[in-house]
């Protein structure tokens, strides 16, 4: 029998704001103390009273928009009532029927709703005294929650959704969305041929999405051929051993006694501007893909490098904007090659992000300018890069005071070809037999010859000339 897999997502992100979504108390996913960014009323303490975040409202509705939904003309926050260890008020304030996004689509996938609510607490467990410890810095921080409709049909197709989502969030500036950090979180629905609905939880990274998914739907499959029912219930997923595993039955909505939530009166959205926020909607990934292509005739694979990290793609743009001021018909190859890999290796060195770094687009732009027109060579560009990288100076400053240049004529230039040529008979005869390889043995004595000051592409073509020649 044939198994078709329906899948939906739930995609919780924490949003970037100053503060919590009720109260004061400061949103920082980096503090490492437990329990410093509390308050009464994110510890949930009797007599407290919620006050909304706007600028958390404000972010969800970016994201509906981005989104192509429905932004709520007047919504409301509602109570879900369960208790857990994590939780200090006994509830958690969400939104349950009136939700500020319904509608929207991502990929050919539809999107039910996008709604507000607050984090819990994280739950710490000790494994040498077996007690589990409760830190309340993450309690109360703004949470925004999308669930997908069930139009997913595999794996890959789930993990594609949620990077291209994360892409989303990141580039509107709302959340960081770092799964290793607990900022995105994905849950993952499965049914075959629409039958009992599996929800799982536990997932931290794009890998185990996939990994879940994969095998979840490969057990309620065995599962059904042997004749067995699949329960409606949520399983964890446990990396170590790659397999999924029970956990509770699932609740229904009735379980959670969802009622309005009595200290935050419904507001509208007018306030909010919504216009306004569309037309403030930067570009994004995927309209900023199609531009890449044609405006800089680059292949997918390059554009996709550039498109995942929203900083990369704006220091590649402000380059290229340099690198054609002179030349508004300059290839981009160089450029992007030097960027992507020598100057992101100098990054991933030091640890250093794009703000930081003192090399700026005009001085990539200028150093690739200098070895598409052979004023350098490729290896003496990442000599300059290193120096460039570290003082801030322009190349050609470097160039002067390191005595960088290029030999690719002249007298000393046609003595190395032919000393090279004549001190390895041996290279020379394979070369004539057909082996490529003994070609690039005598370019590159010739180069320690010039002591790297020597142009590849006319090295090659001397050595050449002075082979046929002979």
């Amino acid at each position: 029998m044939e198994y078709q897999p329906t899948i939906g997502l739930e995609i919780h992100a924490e949003l970037k704001t100053l503060t919590k979504m009720f109260c004061d108390s400061l949103n920082d996913p980096d503090e490492k103390h437990p329990n410093t960014n509390v308050c009464p009323v994110c510890l949930g303490h009797p007599g407290t009273l919620p006050f909304i975040n706007k600028k958390a409202v404000e972010a969800v509705i970016r994201v509906g928009l981005a989104l192509g939904g429905e932004i709520a003309k007047t919504t409301k926050f509602d109570r879900k009532n369960y208790f857990y260890p994590d939780l200090p008020k006994g509830y958690q304030i969400s939104q349950y029927d009136m939700p500020l996004v319904k509608g929207g689509e991502l990929l050919g996938v539809r999107i039910r709703r996008v709604h507000l609510e607050e984090d819990t607490g994280t739950l710490i467990h000790d494994e040498k005294s077996g007690a589990s410890l409760v830190d309340f810095n993450r309690a109360g921080v703004p949470l925004m929650e999308l669930v997908t409709e069930p139009d997913i049909n595999d794996a890959e197709d789930a993990v594609k959704f949620a990077k291209e989502f994360q892409l989303i969030l990141r580039y509107l500036g709302v959340s960081s969305a770092n799964m290793e950090k607990g900022e995105m979180r994905v849950e993952v629905n499965i049914s075959l041929n629409m039958g009992t609905k599996v929800e799982l939880k536990n997932i931290n990274s794009f890998k185990a999405v996939e990994s879940a998914t994969a095998y979840e739907i490969k057990r309620q499959k065995e599962a059904l051929e042997l004749g067995e029912k699949i329960k409606q219930e949520t399983r964890g997923w446990d990396d170590v051993k790659k397999i999924t595993v029970s956990q509770r039955e699932k609740e229904e909505a009735h379980d959670y006694r969802y009622f309005p939530e009595p200290d935050l009166p419904p507001f509208t959205t007018a306030e909010f501007e919504p216009e306004r926020l569309k037309a403030e909607l930067p570009e994004l990934p995927a309209a900023r893909r199609e531009r890449f292509k044609k405006e800089y005739d680059l292949p997918t694979t390059k554009t996709e490098m550039l498109v995942v990290e929203p900083e990369l793609a704006k220091f590649f743009e402000e380059a290229v904007s340099e690198l054609r001021a002179e030349n508004p018909s300059a290839q981009t190859d160089t450029l992007f090659n030097y960027l992507t890999s020598d100057l992101r290796g100098l990054m991933n060195e030091t640890g250093v992000g794009f703000g930081e770094p003192k090399i700026n687009p005009e001085h990539l732009a200028h150093i690739a300018r200098l070895v598409d027109d052979s004023k350098i060579t490729s290896r003496q560009a990442k000599d300059i890069l290193r120096e460039m990288f570290e003082t801030g100076l322009d190349p050609e400053v470097i160039m002067a005071e390191g005595g960088f240049s290029v030999v690719k004529e002249g007298e000393t230039f046609e003595s190395a070809v032919k000393k090279v040529i004549n001190e390895n008979p041996a290279a020379v005869a394979d070369y004539k037999k057909g082996k490529e390889a003994s070609l690039q043995f005598l370019i590159g004595q010739t180069m320690k010859e010039l002591k790297g000051k020597g142009h590849p592409e006319m090295i090659k073509k001397a050595i050449l000339h002075e082979l046929v020649s002979s």
